[in-house]
Protein backbone atom coordinates (compact mmCIF):
# COMPACT_ATOMS: atom_id res chain seq x y z
CA UNK A 1 0.00 0.00 0.00
CA UNK A 2 1.81 3.41 -0.88
CA UNK A 3 1.70 6.22 1.31
CA UNK A 4 0.34 9.65 0.78
CA UNK A 5 3.01 12.37 0.79
CA UNK A 6 2.42 15.95 0.33
CA UNK A 7 5.05 18.74 -0.51
CA UNK A 8 5.89 21.52 1.64
CA UNK A 9 8.24 24.54 1.13
CA UNK A 10 11.17 25.44 3.07
CA UNK A 11 12.67 29.40 2.67
CA UNK A 12 16.74 28.69 2.89
CA UNK A 13 19.73 31.04 2.39
CA UNK A 14 20.44 30.13 -1.13
CA UNK A 15 23.93 29.24 -0.35
CA UNK A 16 23.42 27.13 2.72
CA UNK A 17 21.31 24.92 0.72
CA UNK A 18 23.83 24.29 -2.19
CA UNK A 19 26.50 23.39 0.68
CA UNK A 20 23.54 20.95 1.72
CA UNK A 21 22.87 19.79 -1.32
CA UNK A 22 26.58 18.70 -2.22
CA UNK A 23 26.97 17.14 1.21
CA UNK A 24 23.28 14.96 1.23
CA UNK A 25 24.57 13.91 -2.58
CA UNK A 26 28.32 13.04 -0.95
CA UNK A 27 26.71 10.45 0.96
CA UNK A 28 24.00 9.22 -1.13
CA UNK A 29 20.89 11.08 0.22
CA UNK A 30 18.38 13.81 -1.00
CA UNK A 31 17.77 17.11 0.84
CA UNK A 32 14.27 15.35 0.80
CA UNK A 33 15.37 12.09 2.30
CA UNK A 34 17.64 14.21 5.33
CA UNK A 35 14.76 16.06 5.87
CA UNK A 36 12.59 13.00 6.72
CA UNK A 37 15.50 11.58 8.81
CA UNK A 38 15.17 14.76 10.75
CA UNK A 39 11.91 14.95 11.36
CA UNK A 40 11.41 11.08 12.22
CA UNK A 41 14.39 11.00 14.33
CA UNK A 42 12.54 13.74 15.73
CA UNK A 43 9.59 12.22 16.80
CA UNK A 44 11.32 8.68 17.43
CA UNK A 45 13.03 11.08 20.04
CA UNK A 46 10.27 13.40 21.08
CA UNK A 47 13.08 15.87 21.09
CA UNK A 48 15.41 17.83 18.55
CA UNK A 49 17.70 14.71 17.65
CA UNK A 50 20.64 16.94 18.62
CA UNK A 51 21.73 19.50 21.17
CA UNK A 52 20.90 23.28 20.39
CA UNK A 53 22.67 26.02 22.41
CA UNK A 54 23.14 29.77 22.86
CA UNK A 55 26.97 30.57 23.05
CA UNK A 56 27.03 32.11 26.54
CA UNK A 57 29.54 33.08 28.75
CA UNK A 58 29.57 31.13 32.03
CA UNK A 59 29.02 33.99 35.48
CA UNK A 60 33.02 33.40 36.04
CA UNK A 61 33.43 35.55 32.53
CA UNK A 62 30.44 37.41 33.21
CA UNK A 63 32.40 38.66 36.08
CA UNK A 64 35.68 39.20 34.19
CA UNK A 65 33.98 41.20 31.75
CA UNK A 66 31.94 43.46 34.17
CA UNK A 67 35.32 43.93 36.25
CA UNK A 68 37.10 44.87 32.97
CA UNK A 69 34.35 47.50 32.14
CA UNK A 70 34.61 48.74 35.31
CA UNK A 71 38.35 49.16 35.14
CA UNK A 72 37.99 50.64 31.93
CA UNK A 73 35.99 53.42 33.32
CA UNK A 74 38.17 54.18 36.73
CA UNK A 75 39.91 57.39 36.33
CA UNK A 76 41.72 56.48 39.08
CA UNK A 77 43.28 53.54 37.28
CA UNK A 78 46.48 54.05 35.31
CA UNK A 79 46.13 53.14 31.54
CA UNK A 80 49.02 52.71 29.07
CA UNK A 81 49.74 53.53 25.41
CA UNK A 82 53.38 52.14 25.46
CA UNK A 83 54.00 48.80 25.96
CA UNK A 84 57.69 48.80 26.86
CA UNK A 85 55.87 51.36 29.84
CA UNK A 86 53.51 48.75 30.84
CA UNK A 87 55.93 45.92 31.15
CA UNK A 88 58.39 47.78 32.76
CA UNK A 89 55.82 49.18 36.03
CA UNK A 90 54.59 45.23 36.09
CA UNK A 91 58.48 44.73 36.11
CA UNK A 92 59.26 46.67 39.25
CA UNK A 93 55.19 46.41 40.90
CA UNK A 94 54.45 49.94 40.44
CA UNK A 95 50.55 50.96 39.87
Amino acid sequence: MATATTNISIRMDRELKERADEFFSEIGMSMSTAFNVFIRQTLREGRIPFHISVDRPNEETIAAMLESERIARDPSVKGYTDLDEFFEDLKHGED
